[in-house]
């Protein structure tokens, strides 16, 4: 509770104490980080590509970082896919979308990349978490080209 605006990261559902305060061990000073991109490469969960010359593989999560904070985060996500409403919708979009639907695990990793954006820029700008405006910043491609025919 001695953290600067931790407070307002407490107001996702599902996001408790022990899970923040785990989160927040693992990173360090948010100061230190210049990108969001640096705490998800710190946890392992940047994208890699397994290629190898013609051969395209598959792409997966690098797994290179800290297991603990990748641990934390999947807690997070897990908890708040559960109990909050705006994560339950995100979830939904991402395993029923009509284009390349993810399976299950996947769009928990993807909720899991989510949260350290979340976390970041709250810790960074100060302002309260915002489920509409969360759900509001990432783009649905179908919505897209339905306002573009109208």
């Amino acid at each position: 509770m001695e953290i600067p605006h931790s407070e307002n990261i407490l107001e996702i559902n599902g996001v408790g104490e022990n899970i923040l305060a785990g989160i927040l061990a693992e990173m360090g000073d948010i100061s230190r980080f210049d990108d969001v991109k640096e705490i998800q490469k710190l946890s392992g969960m940047g994208l890699v590509a397994c290629s190898s010359g013609k051969h395209k593989g598959q792409t997966k999560i690098s797994h290179k970082g800290r297991k603990r904070l990748r641990y934390w985060l999947f807690q997070a996500t897990k908890s708040a896919v559960a109990h909050a409403v705006e994560f339950k919708q995100l979830h939904a979009y991402y395993t029923t979308r009509s284009m390349n639907p993810l399976k299950k695990m996947q769009s928990l990793v993807v909720i899991a990349c989510k949260i350290p954006r979340v976390i970041y820029t709250i810790l960074n700008t100060g302002m309260k978490y915002d489920p509409e405006r969360m759900l509001r910043d990432i783009r649905y491609p179908q919505c897209n080209t339905v306002q573009a025919a109208a």
